[in-house]
């Protein structure tokens, strides 16, 4: 007969590794089913989500697609026939409030042109999903801020589409922000641009101002958070300006823009984003060495190397599957996300900075 506190020893026993569990990070939820993976419902099926995210969804570890909000019907039995998507699980943008009663979702990923990210966003939150928006972040500070709020009053976490910041070598160079190892950051050089393509058609949101488009929008972002992760500061002053080569096709947005930020620590980061003109690179100039990142936003073969001959060549098999898993996590884990709202918010306030620089002669702007 077993010992009478024999029960007693193994329940305290057992008490005891889950409260180790407990405080590093583990929710309950997550103890009782650690193989629960998330259920995430796509918020547009335009390229990114055809090309990038359904499959990438395949690939991950604590998540898969399970639901959908589409504008175009004519999608719907494409997508259910191809990833299983039961008839409950899809939405319009009219009905997609009513994701509230659906448990098979947990998470909407927004990933519709920008103007556009605000209202599903809090359309979201307020369903009690967690929230996961595409970049950049809306339109300006206030529909930011609005987003942000929405998910702290509903206790959903927020994630903003930055896949970069998943990526290992990226984050190679963000530790170097930290630690320095060439000295002194002296210059940063960073560019996400490209020439041509189904983006430049008038029928594409891209061209248009009042869905979020132009080469700021859409691809600045790139060197402008690459700059600030780079640099690991946040920049005191920025000017910018647009380089007008194509005013018969880019009547309403940037085709091209330059931008430059000066940080307190004394770096200064020369950008350049474009629909016109070819370009994808981050390089850091330090008192005592160099490194760079080419192409450094690409969707796979992120690549660079050190003055003093190190490769920065770690590999990844899928960003945007690291990006949703490790999104993924941190709602499992309760734990705070690698990229939250307010990394979107700061900067759509530089972006918004840099268009009043560029509409003043290029005048330098304080943030």
């Amino acid at each position: 007969m077993p010992h009478p506190n024999f029960n007693r020893r193994r329940f305290l026993q057992g008490l005891g590794a889950s409260t180790a569990l407990l405080s590093s990070g583990w929710s309950p939820h997550l103890l009782g089913n650690p193989s629960r993976k998330l259920g995430v419902a796509l918020v547009g099926l335009g390229g990114y989500s055809t090309n990038q995210l359904a499959p990438a969804l395949q690939l991950t570890q604590h998540c898969e697609l399970r639901g959908i909000v589409t504008g175009s019907p004519e999608k719907i039995p494409v997508w259910q026939e191809k990833y299983g998507i039961k008839d409950a699980n899809v939405y319009n943008y009219e009905n997609m409030h009513t994701i509230a009663d659906n448990p098979d979702i947990d998470v909407i990923y927004v990933v519709t042109p920008t103007s556009l990210h605000k209202k599903f966003s809090v359309i979201g939150a307020n369903a009690g999903k967690h929230v996961w928006c595409e970049k950049p972040m809306a339109m300006d500070e206030a529909e930011c801020q609005e987003i942000i709020d929405a998910c702290r009053k509903n206790k959903v976490k927020l994630s903003i589409g930055y896949r970069m910041q998943h990526e290992p070598n990226t984050q190679t160079v963000m530790q170097f922000a930290k630690d320095k190892p060439y000295g002194a950051i002296e210059r940063i050089e960073a560019m996400a641009a490209y020439s041509g393509g189904e983006n430049r058609s008038p029928d594409n949101w891209r061209m248009r101002a009042d869905m979020g488009g132009g080469a700021m929008y859409d691809m600045g972002v790139y060197p402008l958070n690459g700059s600030r992760y780079a640099a690991g500061e946040e920049p005191v002053t920025v000017s910018g300006r647009h380089e007008i080569t194509h005013p018969e096709a880019f009547t309403e947005v940037d085709s091209t823009t330059h931008f430059t930020l000066e940080f307190p620590g004394g770096a200064v980061a020369e950008c350049m984003t474009s629909f016109v003109k070819p370009g994808n690179k981050l390089e850091v100039t330090c008192a005592e060495g160099s490194y760079y990142l080419q192409p450094m936003s690409n969707y796979n073969g992120v690549q660079g190397a050190t003055s003093d001959g190190k490769k920065l060549d770690k590999p990844i098999a899928n960003q945007q599957a690291a990006q949703m898993d490790d999104d993924a996590r941190a709602i499992l884990q309760d734990m705070p996300v690698m990229v939250p709202g307010e990394e979107g918010l700061r900067d759509i306030r530089i972006v918004q900075a840099i268009f009043r620089s560029a509409r003043e002669d290029g005048k330098r702007i304080e943030l």
